[in-house]
């Protein structure tokens, strides 16, 4: 997600809206619980995914930037790259388990590297909550994942994951 974060962002126009569709809601186990047809902008959206981790966002975020999720986890790829990273292989904007994805704790830390240099993303990742305001107006605070932030002062935010596999990141 940190990588798909990066891609979207480095892309620009924040102010976008994007229309969720129905395959953007088809994923587990983490969602936001977007609906097919309401409308975000990107900049809502980074904050939902890098915040709350929704897979469902994931998939909006790739969808419009890429117009598939397959053509979004070439540019992963491509990115992952010219980032110098040698052993990642994405076929999903959410970094979960599928076959044939991998990648490696020095391939990530040269994703995070950038990310944190990208203002944007660097804000995003401080916030300790953020409050989601759904297009049926109803607005719900997302609480980060990364219990180190929320915990200490001093720390200053990056994106956190888990997976079976990998355990807490």
């Amino acid at each position: 997600k940190l990588l798909t974060a990066l891609i979207v962002a480095e892309a620009g126009d924040l102010d976008k809206k994007v229309k969720i569709t129905s395959y953007d809601t088809r994923c587990e186990p983490t969602k936001l619980y977007i609906q097919p047809g309401q409308s975000y902008t990107r900049l809502q959206l980074l904050n939902a995914l890098l915040v709350k981790s929704g897979n469902d966002v994931a998939r909006a975020l790739a969808r419009d930037n890429a117009g598939s999720v397959e053509e979004f986890a070439a540019k992963m790829n491509a990115r992952m790259r010219e980032l110098g990273g040698t052993s990642s292989n994405f076929v999903t904007p959410n970094g979960l388990p599928a076959k044939g994805q991998h990648s490696t704790a020095r391939d990530m830390a040269r994703v995070a590297r950038v990310a944190y240099m990208n203002p944007v993303l660097r804000e995003i990742m401080d916030n300790r909550y953020y409050s989601f305001r759904f297009t049926t107006g109803k607005v719900v605070p997302l609480r980060n994942t990364n219990r180190v932030l929320r915990t200490y002062s001093f720390c200053n935010g990056m994106k956190t994951g888990y997976t079976r596999s990998a355990g807490h990141c």
